[in-house]
């Protein structure tokens, strides 16, 4: 047993014994993913599922029962968490194993209380637990603190990085603008105010960002909008003077982060005070007379602690009505975003480029082009490419281009059999070494002032088998039929997601992932509400022009390879010849360029019009990447993207 996996298991025992102590005693404990905001990647202070459980996927629940440890996470992680979890917890596949609330409603005992740091979870999922705890008279307790911190002796320390001004060149619209829109919709539901607790949304509305989660350049903080007032909850110890005079300007109340809970209780009564535009004080009691008037929550970010400070019958419970406006990108967004893929393509041109030549080099590998038998290994190698060496070059390249600001996520640098974990994180001292014999998987992402990026290449430096070929083209297949749809406005990402599984299915293939995601403008590279996929969640919201979402099929054999393919594609307004039911259609144009590996694809299965598809973004690539690159890569990127023709 390693070190590590022996301090978790003492940690696991000291957090049984906190829960026995406690008054009353905790029977079970729910630890999610999630921090006080819901976010999907939290700060190093906010890792609780993984402090406990040694899991490090950015999603999963872990459930402590004074006997048992279970783990659920979905199909993405299945592999790494069967890798990572110890003998004593157990994995539980969501989709195929009972629901947490079904586990502990059918296995703990009658009256069993089941202990929850009330801050951790949303307003939905503790309604959907309350409900299922019904059955057997259990309950969900809100602890007073969080019983792994009291465990957690060497927790990170709550950095101060300073809040940062997003100027309106990138942002595209003013606080202003957006905070009339935002109050005019206030008016119309009837609410006197709205909080607004996910961090990306807060950093929309404001225009501002921080550092305080690696990868989302958010700053942790909350928002209270009302019709009169608008405040703005951050550790004072990020704020400039620069970042002062702003929100005053804009006429922003800033207040330490901690008092978002009192300011929700004077909120509720019509008790709380701000400083109006011009400076003299104004409270939100004649707002809030009226019993009917309403505070605006949104049930799926909203943390069960600040929604306790409420009625329950003063609770407007509706998805935020930040969230569409933010994914339907305004003309500058787009603009930055465009420009933004495009530099990134050409770090990742750059990347295959000299990737290709150190795999020759010193591995003897055949090489990007050539599917020659046989490679030998240098024996006494001067530069050893693994994983994680090989990600940390192509960061380099992404650094060195303009408005660069860091990774979207952690790169999924992947060899072989580590390309069919879905959600892979190499480490430095466990990675593979590359190996020109196996598939090669990269998904990757940066952070730009101007746009979020994210793009996948599945690559093979020596021989591919036919079975991968075959496997490739399908992949290929999906993503095209996807990037070529059209389809009437009101359709949702759920009806489009067959067209990526088709090809695969009819050779009795799948993938157990989405098939995009929404991202967003130097934001979350993961951003809501309109998902492509197979969960009933992707119903819920139409595509709209001027979203962004990516095409990303995949599939995978454990134990073997993994192959994905991904762009990042912008929903726009389709110029069809006719328009039935007067309803407008809609398409996709990609903005993602690097190229696809011609010698995995088997040209005999692609129709001409997918040749013909490939041939035309191969050659805009080459166009619109060209200028960025110096003569080498210039003459690698023109036979990478060189027309392919049907086999016979």
């Amino acid at each position: 047993m390693t070190s590590s996996a022996a301090a978790r298991n003492q940690h696991l025992d000291e957090l049984r014994a906190l829960m026995a102590s406690h008054s009353p005693p905790i029977h079970a404990l729910l630890i999610p993913s999630e921090d006080a905001h819901q976010s999907e990647y939290v700060s190093e202070r906010d890792k609780r599922r993984q402090f406990i459980s040694g899991f490090t996927g950015s999603a999963g629940l872990a459930l402590i029962t004074t006997k048992e440890a279970l783990l659920w996470t979905d199909g993405r992680y299945f592999l790494q968490a069967t890798n990572q979890l110890s003998d004593r917890w157990r994995l539980m596949r969501m989709g195929e194993d009972p629901p947490v609330e079904v586990w502990i409603a059918d296995n703990l005992s009658a009256e069993a209380v089941i202990g929850i740091d009330s801050w951790c979870i949303s307003v939905d999922s503790a309604q959907r637990y309350e409900q299922a705890f019904l059955k057997n008279n259990q309950t969900l307790f809100q602890l007073s603190s969080d019983l792994v911190d009291e465990v957690w002796k060497d927790r990170p320390p709550n950095d101060a990085t300073p809040v940062i001004v997003h100027p309106v060149e990138f942002a595209g619209r003013s606080v202003a603008q957006k905070m009339k829109e935002l109050r005019e919709k206030l008016q119309h539901e009837k609410a006197s105010g709205i909080i607004i607790t996910a961090l990306d949304e807060v950093a929309w509305l404001y225009n501002v960002r921080g550092n305080d989660v690696h990868y989302s350049p958010v700053v942790h903080s909350y928002a209270i909008v009302t019709l009169h007032g608008a405040f703005f909850y951050v550790d004072k110890r990020k704020v400039t003077t620069e970042v002062k005079n702003y929100m005053s300007e804009s006429g922003i109340d800033i207040r330490e982060y901690d008092m978002v809970q009192l300011d929700v209780s004077l909120l509720a009564s019509g008790q709380l005070k701000g400083s109006a535009v011009n400076g003299s004080l104004h409270m939100e009691k004649d707002i809030n007379v009226a019993e009917q008037s309403k505070i605006w929550i949104d049930s799926n970010s909203c943390c069960l602690a600040l929604y306790s400070k409420l009625r329950p019958d003063q609770a407007l419970m509706l998805q935020s009505p930040i969230t569409l406006p933010k994914a339907v990108k305004n003309p500058m967004e787009l603009t930055g975003l465009r420009k933004a893929h495009i530099r990134d393509g050409a770090a990742v041109v750059q990347y295959l480029a000299w990737l290709d030549n150190q795999m020759q080099e010193n591995y003897g590998a055949s090489g990007y082009f050539s599917e020659a038998n046989g490679s030998q290994k240098k024996e006494h190698l001067e530069i050893k490419l693994t994983e994680v060496s090989v990600s940390d070059k192509l960061e380099a390249f992404r650094a060195e281009k303009e408005h660069f600001k860091g990774l979207s996520f952690p790169t999924i640098s992947s060899v072989g059999p580590n390309a069919a974990i879905i959600h892979y994180s190499p480490e430095a001292n466990t990675c593979a070494e590359l190996d020109a014999d196996k598939i090669y998987l990269c998904d990757s992402g940066a952070q730009y002032l101007d746009g979020t990026t994210d793009i996948t290449r599945t690559v093979h430096f020596g021989k591919p088998s036919e079975h991968q070929k075959s496997c490739y083209t399908a992949v290929l297949k999906g993503h095209i039929a996807l990037d070529a749809a059209v389809f009437p406005n009101g359709t949702t990402g759920h009806a489009l997601d067959i067209l990526a599984r088709t090809p695969l299915w009819k050779s009795g293939l799948d993938y157990r992932h989405g098939t995009g995601h929404g991202i967003g403008s130097y934001l979350n590279v993961h951003e809501g509400p309109h998902l492509i996929s197979f969960r009933p969640s992707a119903r819920n919201v139409p595509l709209q022009a001027s979203m962004t979402v990516t095409d990303e099929p995949g599939y995978y054999e454990d134990g073997n390879f993994g192959i994905r393919l991904e762009n990042v594609l912008i929903v726009k307004e389709a110029d069809t010849k006719f328009n039935f039911g007067e309803k407008g259609y809609l398409s996709f144009e990609h903005i993602t360029w690097a190229p696809y590996q011609t010698k995995l694809i088997n040209t005999a299965l692609l129709t001409p019009a997918e040749i013909e598809w490939v041939n035309l973004y191969h050659s805009d690539c080459q166009k619109i990447l060209e200028s960025y690159l110096n003569v080498q890569e210039k003459e690698w990127l023109r036979k990478a993207t060189e027309p392919i023709t049907a086999s016979s």
